[in-house]
């Protein structure tokens, strides 16, 4: 799966280097000889849904003359859902300092359309130019609000909640649209605005759902309530924080028959341990989270109570949670330095000869990959120097027998970027063995190296599959970007036993089949007995099949990684945020971005449902990249303040 032979030279590697994170506003500059500026005609737009209007951007001085320099476009709003929003017919003029570009509306929303420099436009270190024009994109007319799955009959005394969903006139659901209900007769029933019906008397009453100019109605039948108790079970009655218990409420009739129909509520409350040691310093209130299909877990060691619910009958379950006492103290043993330029990316490995080294790329410097021996951690050296045409060498990867790098290229002086293949089976003499650039101009952001292949992602909107089983002789056999509106935007992609893992921002983790397929298949239905993978797996490299997908509301999807979990042997997918949502990079005075996001727990048990059981964050702070070692979690968070943006968590 990696080059990496175990948990503790993996530790090495974190350690090894303390990364100077980059603000995502590090574009290309120009001189401050000269006023320059973006002219956008129109100054400003508005569209309607499906509605396509043409721009024209100049780059022109002060004078009104035009500058043929390079820029690119791309449309920014408050979430990463602006990043399909608007489809941008062409997004950057290459050649001069003008561009007409046609713009067609997708979803509704206030948009802008940012204009800046290519970053081998000019010198380094001037003044930034990027220029926004305001985009507003109408929301359709509101036609429809739909009751969603309710009941036909409601037991009297009982409560549960209604949900109701608000549709346009482009069938698209308004989740931010607010809805009003009320209860044609609250003696029967009454109802809140946020769906929780109470049952109070048998009868017929009707629901009237608003929002807007448009109403709708459900006509909804109480009757005699059958439950006379309900009994509650659990898994388990004690066990450690983070732990999940599984309660199974059943309200039963007079018989003692279940009534499966009947709506059933979960709560719970909580006390602290009853002793604390000597200096543990403040008490913890019990903190935990219960969800209405029984799942439950406490973050904060005590007894909880939870309480099943249905009309006037109850059951309750007393648990006792202790702490998980996995705290590990960390040890900085090494730290490999370099000066004069940030560090981007880095990658270890065992080598040919049996010594571990690293290689490391660079931000905004000068196309330099830096070779280690970390074989000793504490006197760590760098032992060779590759450079490259590029600003910045985001990624290095290593093949799975130690011989071929590859390293990732933005910011080539003629535009051509691409990866450069390097020989590193004697890594004190790094040899480059060829470059591919073919249709890479937009950038490789990042690589990975699987099988004798390179999967690239290219320009933020694809990966391309590049066979190198003759590293001096790479060609391409395939591409991958998603079919869906608007402009699709990739971050990074991950190979493991030969299935393809992408971070598509928005669109979440796509699952592609390069050549394992009927592996994962066979390892699948022996681990689930229960379900069946309904889509055919025989993709290839040169055939990329997707056959899975998780996505999640916020679209802020950056890093992904696969791992089977040794305590549960069931099958995950980590998906890692980024978003810098906080504050906008300005200049003067100097003010960096602020990272936000948190790390998705997907349970792939059926993958073509994928459920989230679980996330995680620092507060007040953004999640990067993630690695799985174990059942070990390694985070690097961009602004956490404990042990230099390292933060440590054990699953």
């Amino acid at each position: 799966m990696s080059s990496f032979k175990n948990t503790s030279m993996f530790k090495t590697g974190l350690l090894m280097l303390s990364l100077v994170l980059i603000s995502s506003s590090l574009w290309a500059q120009v001189t401050s000889e000269k006023k320059i500026q973006f002219k956008f005609t129109p100054s400003s737009m508005i569209l309607e849904i499906g509605e396509v209007k043409t721009v024209k951007i100049e780059l022109v001085d002060e004078n009104g003359v035009v500058q043929n320099i390079p820029f690119t476009l791309r449309i920014s709003g408050a979430t990463r859902a602006a990043r399909g929003a608007i489809d941008i017919s062409t997004r950057g003029s290459e050649t001069g300092g003008v561009l007409e570009t046609q713009l067609r509306a997708i979803n509704a929303g206030s948009f802008m359309l940012s204009a800046q420099f290519a970053r081998r436009a000019a010198d380094p270190g001037a003044e930034l130019i990027q220029t926004a024009m305001p985009l507003e994109v109408a929301f359709p007319p509101l036609v429809r609000i739909t009751f969603v799955d309710p009941p036909e009959n409601v037991y009297e005394g009982t409560n549960l909640n209604y949900l109701t969903e608000v549709y346009d006139a482009a069938d698209m659901l308004r989740t931010e649209v607010s809805v009003r209900l009320s209860s044609s007769n609250s003696n029967i029933a009454t109802i809140d605005n946020y769906g929780n019906l109470t049952a109070r008397g048998k009868g017929t009453v009707t629901l009237t759902a608003r929002a807007e100019d448009i109403t709708s109605t459900l006509s909804v039948r109480i009757v005699d309530n059958p439950i006379r108790r309900v009994e509650l079970t659990s898994d388990m009655v004690e066990a450690r924080t983070g732990d999940v218990f599984h309660f199974n409420a059943t309200p039963q009739n007079s018989s003692g028959q279940a009534v499966f129909d009947a709506p059933v509520e979960y709560t719970f409350t909580g006390k602290a341990p009853k002793t604390i040691a000597p200096g543990a310093g403040e008490i913890a209130v019990p903190a935990g989270e219960i969800k209405q299909d029984g799942r439950f877990v406490a973050e904060t060691p005590g007894l909880y109570t939870i309480t099943a619910t249905s009309g006037a009958h109850s059951d309750r379950i007393t648990v006792e949670i202790k702490s998980r006492n996995l705290n590990q103290r960390l040890e900085l043993v090494g730290h490999g330095e370099v000066f004069n330029v940030w560090t981007s990316d880095l990658w270890i490995w065992e080598g040919v000869d049996g010594r571990d080294y690293a290689v490391t790329g660079t931000h905004s410097a000068n196309g330099e990959a830096y070779f280690w021996d970390v074989t000793d951690p504490a006197n760590m050296e760098i032992i060779d120097v590759i450079t490259v045409d590029a600003r910045t060498v985001n990624d290095v990867k290593v093949s799975e027998d130690g011989r071929i790098a590859v390293i990732s290229r933005e910011g080539a002086s003629n535009r051509r970027n691409g990866i450069v293949i390097l020989d590193v089976s004697n890594p004190r003499d790094v040899k480059i063995l060829s470059v591919f650039d073919d249709e890479l101009t937009g950038g490789v952001h990042n690589v990975f190296i699987f099988d004798n292949h390179v999967y690239a992602v290219n320009n933020g909107a694809r990966y391309d599959i590049i066979n190198i089983e003759d590293p001096t002789k790479p060609y391409r056999v395939s591409r991958f970007q998603l079919d869906a509106p608007g402009r699709v935007g990739i971050h990074d992609v991950w190979v493991q036993d030969g299935i393809a893992y992408s971070s598509n921002w928005n669109n979440g983790v796509q699952l592609v089949d390069v050549g394992g397929g009927e592996e994962f298949r066979k390892e699948f239905e022996a681990r689930n007995p229960e379900f069946n993978l309904p889509m055919q797996l025989a993709g290839s490299p040169s055939n990329p099949v997707p056959f899975a997908n998780f996505k999640y509301p916020s679209g802020w999807n950056h890093a992904a990684f696969p791992f089977k979990s040794q305590s549960t042997d069931k099958f995950y997918i980590l998906a890692g945020d980024e978003s810098f949502t906080v504050a906008g990079y300005r200049q003067d005075p100097p003010t960096p971005s602020i990272a936000r996001g948190w790390i998705h727990f997907a349970d792939m048990t059926d993958p073509s449902n994928p459920e989230e059981v679980a996330k995680y964050a620092v507060p007040e702070s953004g999640s990067h990249n993630l690695w799985v070692e174990g059942d070990i979690l390694y985070v690097a968070f961009y602004n956490a303040q404990s042990f230099n943006n390292l933060v440590v968590f054990i699953t």
